[in-house]
């Protein structure tokens, strides 16, 4: 795959021409809805098998090598060139793909109201086949030990369809907020939880495809945090009993005393050693009661990654990556107008709608831009593209991460599901 950024003056003809690929191919796989309007900017992914690359100042043949994992005389061979002759800036030259790591994949659905709703069904058999879990957010847990049931019609069959195993994700939302109390009432009660877990299990046996319980249980009181631990261990022994994997979702620590109702709790240590894996909540950072920034910047994102794997080995470690971006309304007020949350989809017609560039920011590896609105107001929006996605990727692969989880379905991203397939073999249960 080749991720091309547009600049001014490209039309899709010329990049076809460039990518030896063609404008049909261009449009289908990047879902352009208006071939013969591009925004400067706008990341393109070309679906060619391997890459090309334009040599640079002070490039090598070993350098080049080293960049993208290949023997320098290989790649000699492979572009007919002589290894001791020194590089023309500006030579194109192909770069073979190189192996594919085995990574795990989950992807987050989230079914609102009574229903599945038709266009999450669709996006989910079209993701699936890239899914190791498909995972419907969420059963609720109650003081009583039950279960408020989601609906799921449809899910499994398209996991079933897809190849993909479905997680069986468990919280403590009660009104559609985290709740500490909640949670606190049913760690305090082991009744409470043989009762939830008698009830998890009951579940797991009557939908037949769950591989895995995914416990998120947030922003519990920091006092509760040897009492989720003691609970893990019980949920693992008794889910283990039935086959099942165990997973947990950590928020975004990068020291073991990070203070916060939202960290206090969540023990990386023990979860590492706990459950079978943990899903990393690696972003928000820019949210959407916050004040602008990119939801998932590269070197935060990296902190988080590099504390975990002080507490628990990387096969362990899946990395938590979003599906959406943010439409700020400036100025930014504390308290004030929330953001609207959009796919990068959408932000890139919204870029071409007021005529604007997309920039990108090349330290936190995220693309932005501004506009002003029919009514005058000022706008920041950041969000993800194909070159944000990679970044994350590389990182995956850098530090031998079991793989990534994203939160949510239902905001188009088509860029990121071609990169999948470019860098990864995933893994079916």
């Amino acid at each position: 795959m080749q991720i091309h950024v547009i600049q001014s003056g490209d039309t899709l003809w010329n990049i076809a021409q460039t990518y030896e690929s063609t404008v049909e191919e261009l449009v289908r796989v990047n879902q352009i809805p208006d071939p013969n309007v591009l925004v400067v900017g706008q990341s393109l992914v070309v679906p060619i098998w391997g890459r090309f690359y334009w040599v640079k100042p002070g490039d090598s043949l070993w350098l080049i090598g080293q960049r993208f994992g290949i023997n320098y005389l290989s790649l000699a061979e492979i572009n007919q060139m002589n290894p001791a002759q020194p590089l023309r800036v500006g030579l194109r030259m192909y770069i073979p793909p190189t192996p594919r790591p085995r990574v795990e994949t989950n992807a987050y659905i989230e079914p609102r109201g009574t229903t599945v709703s038709q266009a999450l069904l669709d996006e989910a058999r079209a993701v699936g086949p890239l899914l190791t879990y498909l995972a419907p957010f969420s059963y609720e847990a109650r003081r009583d030990g039950s279960l408020v049931p989601q609906p799921l019609t449809g899910i499994p069959e398209v996991a079933r369809d897809t190849g993909a195993s479905l997680m069986m994700v468990v919280t403590n939302l009660e009104g559609g907020q985290f709740s500490g109390a909640l949670g606190r009432d049913i760690l305090q009660s082991q009744a409470v939880q043989e009762l939830l877990l008698d009830n998890i299990v009951a579940e797991t046996r009557r939908v037949g495809r769950y591989t895995d319980v995914h416990f998120d249980f947030e922003f519990l009181p920091g006092n509760q945090r040897v009492a989720y631990n003691q609970f893990l261990r019980r949920a693992a022994a008794r889910l283990r009993a039935e086959g099942l994997l165990i997973s947990s979702a950590l928020a975004p620590k990068t020291r073991a005393d990070q203070p916060g109702q939202w960290y206090e709790a969540h023990d990386y240590r023990a979860h590492g050693e706990i459950v079978d894996f943990v899903v990393l909540m690696t972003y928000e950072w820019g949210y959407s009661g916050g004040p602008p920034m990119a939801v998932s910047p590269i070197g935060p994102v990296e902190q988080v990654i590099q504390y975990a794997l002080t507490e628990m080995p990387a096969s362990k470690i899946m990395m938590g990556q979003n599906l959406y971006g943010y439409d700020w309304t400036l100025p930014y007020v504390p308290g004030g107008p929330y953001a609207r949350a959009i796919s990068p989809q959408r932000a890139i017609e919204i870029a071409k709608t007021y005529n604007v560039p997309i920039q990108y920011d090349f330290q936190a590896q995220a693309p932005h831009f501004d506009y002003v609105d029919e009514q005058g107001r000022s706008h920041k929006v950041w969000f993800e593209d194909a070159r944000s996605i990679q970044a994350k990727f590389d990182l995956i692969k850098r530090l031998g991460l079991r793989g990534v989880s994203y939160w949510k379905l239902g905001l188009p991203f088509p860029q990121n599901w071609l990169l999948i397939q470019e860098n990864f073999d995933v893994v079916k249960r």
